[in-house]
């Protein structure tokens, strides 16, 4: 069961990386203006979004999931992180939409906008830790 567990962090360290630096990447492509960077924006992006941070989010889930199965775990701090995950992939859908948005040249968000926009899994993060580790509910 440790290595589910560990598995279950890794790959969540990977989600993590992958929802904390996309956004990052859509502050510097909306404050781009030439088409050569825009392009290797979108290049890098789609790198992202599809080869880490999606695979990272499946796996995370799938591990977690696992864990739970086998654990039973229950209790409000339970449903409140399974909240937090959910508003988690709800933000990875926005970031996909975000993405898709950036490579047709269709944007309409300032860079100001997404430096906000990333601050949300910041919170979520600490919130799922202090669920887990605490369990305060």
């Amino acid at each position: 069961m440790l290595w589910i567990k560990s598995l279950h962090i890794i790959f969540m360290v990977t989600w993590f990386a992958g929802l904390f630096y996309l956004p990052r990447l859509f502050v510097y492509h909306a404050m781009t203006e030439d088409k050569i960077s825009r392009d290797r924006f979108v290049v890098m992006e789609r790198k992202l979004f599809y080869g880490i941070m999606t695979p990272g989010a499946l796996l995370t889930i799938i591990f977690g999931t696992w864990l739970w199965l086998c654990y039973g775990f229950s209790g409000v701090w339970l449903n409140m992180k399974l909240l937090c995950v959910f508003l988690l992939i709800l933000y990875h859908l926005f970031c996909l939409r975000h993405l898709l948005q950036f490579k047709k040249n269709k944007n309409t968000y300032s860079h100001v906008y997404f430096r906000w926009f990333n601050e949300f899994p910041v919170i979520l993060l600490i919130l799922i830790v202090i669920l887990v580790v605490v369990k305060p509910l």
